[in-house]
């Protein structure tokens, strides 16, 4: 708590809004983009903010802080932070507010940190600015390390940012917003893009040390699961209007708004490859200003009526501190689904099927100066049907991207090692391969925003993978782009836009559509819906679904997501340290028996109910690929290890009747299973 603080002030809610309203001037236009939000969080409590890109949370999170764009500014209501009211506050209070009062940690660890100053210089300066100077401003950087469980704070201190993995860095920033003792901390996606066991690593130490700082947390995100693990209480957002608000587990069991209902209906929460259907959000949210009249959701709703367009709703009381801006929140439950995606079924895999794609004993060796040699990727066989998807997880450094760069050809195998397309070998070099075999193995990226040239339009990014991968062009070539563009949902009216005028998930199937450009046979999916909203993810996912019935296309899914991998894959591989530690059928690998650290990954996995069963905690991180541990490469971080063998032999991948095969020394009725486990149904194996 602040020592300026007043007794009034240390007993306020560490925040209030009193119908906030923030607009931005835009060609002379007020445009609202925060309409009347009232919410109040207490010390000490954790409150999460969802909603899709543009409905309003981040700029709640600047205009509580006053840092709007020059053309933002505060058009209504109040804001308090720690009985301060920020809307009047001088230029020397407001700075007094910012620098003791609130904190904020960004989604990119690695852009808010200085990569040319060490991460001791940059925790010192944050004390020096709070007081102390010279060695006690690094005395007590050090020791604001160790507070947020950083095992050798002195080796942190002297390294650089790039030196620390994204968990660490996180725990940096984390460590610099609570060193000032701030009455609020906010989140900003600070668990976007982490693996599933740090992310889980994120959010256990941001709640021991809210109850140990006693800060309150705003916690900003899109991913509902991890503001259900967090949060005690939420608040939805859509168009800058709070549309619902109650407890965490109350709200996303039993959602009193249809937006709410929604967003939980696009999560792959059950099930596996083959049942319904993510249901989908029709249309897209509006631009601030268009709807002045009426329900801020009516065009998208499933459940207007006449009255919706007409009056806007309030934010009715509905009991147990819940709160519901719709007329009909009695009726939310007979909202209907939106999405008439047909399921798909398992392609075949029968011991006369050809494999699409092939891999023999791939392996891959990097040299790294003074002699030093690091194996990114050791010794991994496995083979791809038609129509299948195999999903690769494992935390950062495991060799899923390494893996994935081999069969692109972006980067050549060791010797001894072999990549077949259709029973026939390809060289290791893209640069070797014939057309053919180019064109049959593309890519969807992450981030569409990175992998779309922003000068070009839609039809130019299209129309050039058609020329020089299909070899198309003329009229056959316009011909060929609208069929694309039909086949990934979009209209010849985006074709003359520019990236930068769509919104994130059009830029995705714009990406998707270009991979398809060629007819491929294998498309690499590298975290295609990671960046990307609840709503849109769902449509994405359903639409590589449909893609894969109508073509019969294979893909590799990479993902941290399990959620998705479940949804999405016949098959999973767990990999770790450059390894392949269990691959099988995709409900064998997540039922079990599992290895102990596909086990641990499972626990690890937030869910939007809250509820978790017991979490395996990995100690350490995982080791360097350039001086691996010997015998099992697990061994270090093992909940499971019972002897010297685990040191000294490396198990093999011992593959049951089913195809499914774990690399461990334990026995199978040793290793842990999932509550819902049932035997699986025996499938052929395609692992190798």
């Amino acid at each position: 708590m602040s020592q300026t603080d007043t007794p009034a002030g240390a007993t306020a809610p560490a925040l209030e809004l009193d119908d906030l309203s923030v607009a931005y001037t835009v060609r002379g236009r007020d445009l609202p983009v925060l309409s009347d939000v009232s919410l109040t969080i207490a010390r000490g409590e954790a409150y999460g903010l969802v909603g899709e890109s543009g409905s309003g949370k981040s700029t709640v999170a600047l205009a509580l802080q006053r840092v709007l764009p020059p053309n933002g500014r505060i058009s209504g209501g109040s804001v308090r932070v720690a009985g301060k009211d920020v809307t009047n506050l001088g230029a020397a209070a407001l700075r007094q507010m910012r620098a003791k009062d609130v904190a904020m940690v960004f989604q990119d660890p690695g852009k808010a940190l200085n990569p040319s100053l060490t991460v001791g210089r940059q925790m010192a300066e944050v004390f020096e600015i709070l007081g102390s100077s010279g060695r006690e401003a690094y005395r007590r950087g050090e020791e604001m390390l160790g507070r947020v469980r950083i095992s050798d704070p002195a080796r942190v201190m002297a390294s650089f940012p790039h030196q620390l993995s994204g968990g660490m860095q996180q725990r940096v920033v984390i460590a610099m917003a609570l060193a000032k003792d701030p009455a609020l901390l906010i989140l900003d996606e600070p668990t976007t893009g982490l693996d599933a066991t740090i992310e889980a690593e994120v959010l256990d130490l941001v709640d021991t040390l809210r109850q140990e700082f006693g800060a309150a947390v705003l916690f900003i995100s899109h991913n509902l699961a991890a503001v259900a693990s967090l949060c005690s209480r939420v608040g939805v957002l859509y168009a800058g209007k709070l549309v619902e608000e109650g407890p965490a587990r109350d709200l996303f069991n039993d959602p009193r708004h249809p937006y709410t209902a929604g967003l939980l209906r696009c999560l792959p929460r059950a099930g596996f490859k083959g049942g319904a259907a993510l249901d989908n959000i029709p249309g897209f949210p509006p631009q601030p200003g268009t709807i002045r009249q009426g329900c801020v959701f009516a065009p998208r709703c499933g459940l207007v009526e006449e009255r919706c367009r007409v009056d806007a709703p309030p934010l009715y009381d509905i009991g147990s501190g819940r709160g519901s801006r719709c007329h009909f929140h009695d009726r939310v439950d007979e909202l209907p689904r939106m999405s008439d995606v047909p399921p798909v079924n398992a392609p075949e895999r029968g011991p006369d099927v050809e494999p699409v794609l092939k891999l023999e004993h791939l392996s891959k060796t990097y040299d790294l100066p003074g002699n030093r040699r690091v194996q990114a990727l050791r010794d991994v066989s496995l083979t791809l049907a038609p129509g299948e998807t195999l999903g690769l997880v494992g935390e950062s450094g495991s060799g899923k991207s390494t893996l994935a760069n081999l069969v692109l050809g972006l980067v050549e195998h060791d010797k001894g090692g072999a990549i077949s397309l259709d029973g026939t070998p390809i060289p290791a070099s893209v640069h070797q391969r014939p057309r053919e075999a180019v064109k049959a193995i593309q890519i969807v990226f992450q981030n569409p925003d990175s992998a779309l040239n922003r000068a070009h339009t839609v039809k130019h990014l299209i129309g050039r993978a058609v020329e020089r991968l299909a070899g198309v062009g003329g009229a056959k070539r316009n011909e060929r782009i609208t069929q694309l563009l039909e086949a990934v949902r979009l209209t010849p009216r985006q074709l003359p836009a520019k990236p930068r005028q769509l919104s994130g998930g059009m830029k995705q199937r714009v990406a998707v559509a270009r991979a398809f450009a060629a007819d491929p046979r294998v498309i690499v999916c590298d975290e295609p819906t990671s960046a990307l909203d609840v709503s849109v993810q769902s449509a994405i996912l359903n639409l590589l679904t449909e893609l894969q019935s109508e073509r019969q296309v294979s893909y590799i899914l990479i993902s941290h997501d399990l959620g998705v991998v479940r949804h999405l894959s016949d098959r999973i591989a767990v990999m770790y340290l450059g390894r392949l530690m269990e691959i099988g059928p995709a409900r064998a690998v997540l039922q079990g028996p599992h290895h102990p650290y596909t086990e641990a990954l499972l626990s690890a996995a937030p869910t939007v109910t809250g509820e978790r069963g017991t979490r395996i905690k990995l100690e350490g991180q995982i080791p360097s690929p350039i001086d691996p541990p010997t015998g099992c490469v697990f061994n270090t971080r093992c909940p499971r290890k019972f002897g010297k063998v685990c040191e000294t032999e490396e198990p093999p991948l011992a593959e049951d009747e089913f195809g499914h095969a774990i690399r461990c020394h334990l026995p199978r009725d040793k290793l842990g299973r999932s509550p819902e486990a049932a035997p699986a149904a025996p499938q052929e194996s395609l692992a190798s």
